[in-house]
């Protein structure tokens, strides 16, 4: 089967009646790409994947399509990226899971629409766009840039952050692009299961971003407060809110009883760094030893699962 059939691609996964779309995390569709490549981003927009991106400022006011502040780790480059030219960013070679450079180079959001036109992108492809800094970062210049950059395939584009306010601040500049909201951070998500204030969770969470269609979550999260008779998903549901619980890491049988779960509570869709395997994890199979007692202990004991 050809890795452009839509028949075949990992892009969802119905459950009993319910269809939970599987996101391509930094543009992954198997845990060994590399991310953010063009070729993978292409691909899942001819598909209709859900796939998702990082946003990170550069020197020229425009974004560079990258997780973290610096080069240094993802990419052939060194230094901060907010000083950093678009022309050296462009320049640079991104790296694969081991750190070996790749052909591919680093993108900007702008190249994005370079990429787009001409291609026959599925109704349902959809682009997350995530930002990583805050509404403090942004100037006129830095909105002029997103919005222009965004205009020629805005209904493809559902902008997400931390910070409610700089989604508000950049999506009022661009017409069209879908409004997300990640309230999981600033501690957010840690006072939520300290305290068990799950309904006031979720009131502030809408309160934050009232415009917002898709709300972000933490799996560890969704599950913890499942454990304690509280339904998140269930909560943002009767809200007029589509959930995404994030991220599955590794996919294998272990993982299996907590993605039922999700399942089960009917999320709308499911952020992972491999979804070719989750499309195909029998989540009603028995559940295989994860390894010995002590790499069990020892994961427990770090707090680390692969359904984060």
């Amino acid at each position: 089967m050809s890795p452009t059939d839509p028949a075949g691609a990992p892009i969802h996964i119905d459950h009993d009646g319910h269809r939970t779309m599987l996101k391509w995390h930094r543009g992954r569709r198997r845990a060994a790409d590399p991310a953010f490549t063009a070729t993978r981003i292409v691909e899942g927009m001819r598909l209709g994947a859900s796939i998702e991106v990082d946003l990170v400022i550069h020197a020229d006011r425009g974004f560079a399509v990258l997780h973290d502040r610096t080069v240094d780790h993802a990419t052939t480059g060194t230094g901060a990226v907010s000083a950093l030219p678009a022309s050296y960013l462009r320049e640079l070679h991104l790296r694969d899971n081991s750190g070996r450079p790749i052909d591919d180079r680093v993108l900007l959001l702008e190249d994005l629409t370079d990429l787009f036109d001409g291609v026959d992108i599925a109704p349902t492809a959809s682009l997350q766009l995530d930002f990583k800094e805050d509404d403090a970062a942004l100037d006129v210049a830095a909105v002029e840039v997103f919005a222009r950059s965004v205009a020629p395939h805005a209904g493809h584009y559902i902008l997400s952050c931390g910070d409610a306010a700089a989604v508000e601040t950049l999506t009022s500049a661009a017409p069209g692009v879908r409004i997300g909201y990640d309230p999981c951070h600033h501690g957010a998500a840690e006072a939520a299961l300290r305290s068990g204030d799950f309904d006031g969770f979720v009131d502030r969470a809408v309160a934050a971003s009232p415009d917002a269609e898709m709300v972000y979550l933490e799996n560890r999260l969704i599950l913890a407060a499942d454990r304690r008779g509280h339904d998140l998903i269930g909560a943002f549901h009767e809200r007029g809110r589509l959930v995404d619980g994030y991220t599955v890491t590794r996919v294998g049988p272990r993982v299996a009883p907590e993605i039922r779960r999700l399942l089960e509570l009917r999320v709308d869709q499911i952020t992972t760094d491999d979804p070719e395997a989750l499309a195909t994890l029998d989540v009603d199979g028995p559940v295989r030893d994860p390894g010995s007692r002590l790499i069990r202990w020892i994961r427990g004991a770090a707090g680390r699962s692969d359904v984060e």
